[in-house]
């Protein structure tokens, strides 16, 4: 019998796995998430900024870096950030190639510094393409204004690109654009089209986060009875239909006379990212349940697998409740509340919170490198 995440295959959802490091790899505990039905894996600065200063399994790796000479903290980064992600694609290549290159991938995202620099996110996500040489590898480069241009080139030129840090519709629309145009100048030049994959990460629980904070606000200094009651009322909402809203578009856009003309090209799948429920008042499932979709990923921690796979449901929910989806706004707006301002405020905090994280990691490797230098 199949269990509830394999369950959601069947209704044309991935689940792939928002961690990765050295233990999980060499434990075995990674071949163990895959015979579960993992089908991809995600990381970010963060997630290896825990990895590689919270245990000593990198501590060999530095030293060897550092014999041969190599002592910036960010190359040696990028080495053992590079092993790890090489290692993981080995691992996920069969459903790579089962799924016609659809799943069985690995992200890997470049310096989360560079999101306001084209020209340097575009060297880098070629360097590290590149440089790991697998067809299952992709690059996430931030939705920032001067991604979207990175984006477009970096399909152009052949480059799996992972579109991470999306939160606003308006900007989704601009990032599927940009993919559709580097698929087109592909095409345009003779080239092909087949083995380009893409995927837009749309971060979701964080917009209830934001979201449920003003609205406590709000509920804190309202008089009226009927105002208080439409204001707890919206809790816990946003984010829900600010995905869900953002999925009609990529269906619109990817059933378009546009994107048809591209013979040969995959879809640019949309992912649910940030997944993992950050309000214990909220169901540990929340942001999987509600999400269910055809030609969809849903990317998340280790928790809430367990959890779906202890007491989730797999059955097609995004469907559901669009209407009130779409009024929500409305009565947000009148509340006070733009959404346009939400979101702009959380691609400010997400990029400021991989660029900590990364710096962070940065000074641990230097600490690392610094005392086997010293001993």
């Amino acid at each position: 019998m199949k269990n509830p995440v394999q369950q959601l295959q069947e209704v044309g959802q991935s689940i792939w796995l928002d961690n990765l490091s050295r233990q999980m790899i060499e434990s075995g505990e990674l071949n163990k998430w895959i015979e579960l039905g993992i089908r991809g894996i995600t990381s970010n600065p963060t997630i290896f900024q825990k990895a590689i200063a919270g245990s000593k399994n990198y501590d060999s790796s530095i030293q060897r870096l550092g014999a041969k000479g190599i002592s910036d903290a960010k190359e040696i980064f990028i080495s053992l950030a590079l092993e790890d992600i090489s290692r993981a694609a080995e691992r996920l290549w069969p459903i790579y190639q089962q799924s016609n290159g659809l799943d069985g991938l690995v992200s890997i995202e470049v310096s989360p510094d560079l999101a306001d620099d084209t020209e340097q996110t575009v060297l880098e996500a070629k360097r590290l393409f590149t440089t790991i040489n697998k067809k299952n590898i992709l690059i996430k480069v931030p939705a920032t204004p001067p991604g979207l241009p990175a984006i477009e080139q970096l399909i152009r030129d052949g480059v799996n690109v992972n579109v991470t840090l999306l939160f606003s519709v308006d900007r989704y629309q601009k990032v599927a654009e940009a993919f559709l145009r580097g698929l087109e100048q592909r095409s345009q030049q003779g080239l092909p089209l087949e083995e380009i994959v893409s995927v837009a990460s749309f971060f979701v629980s964080r917009v209830d986060t934001l979201v449920d904070g003003l609205l406590q606000a709000r509920l804190s200094s309202a008089a009226a009875e009927a105002e208080r009651e439409k204001i707890k009322s919206n809790l816990g909402k946003a984010a829900i239909a600010n995905a869900k809203i953002a999925y009609g578009r990529f269906r619109e856009i990817f059933a378009g006379p546009r994107f048809r003309k591209l013979k040969g090209a995959k879809i640019q799948r949309i992912l649910w990212g940030s997944t993992g429920t950050k309000n214990p008042g909220y169901s540990d499932v929340k942001y999987v349940e509600e999400l269910i979709g055809p030609d969809s990923i849903n990317t998340l921690p280790e928790g809430t697998i367990r959890a779906f796979l202890d007491h989730g449901k797999a059955q097609n929910t995004i469907g559901d409740r669009l209407d009130e989806a779409q009024r929500l706004f409305t009565d947000l707006k009148t509340l006070g509340i733009e959404m346009e301002q939400v979101t702009a405020q959380l691609e400010k905090e997400g990029v400021q919170l991989f660029s900590d994280s990364f710096f962070s990691l940065l000074k641990e490797i230097s600490v690392k490198r610094d005392s086997f230098t010293q001993s």
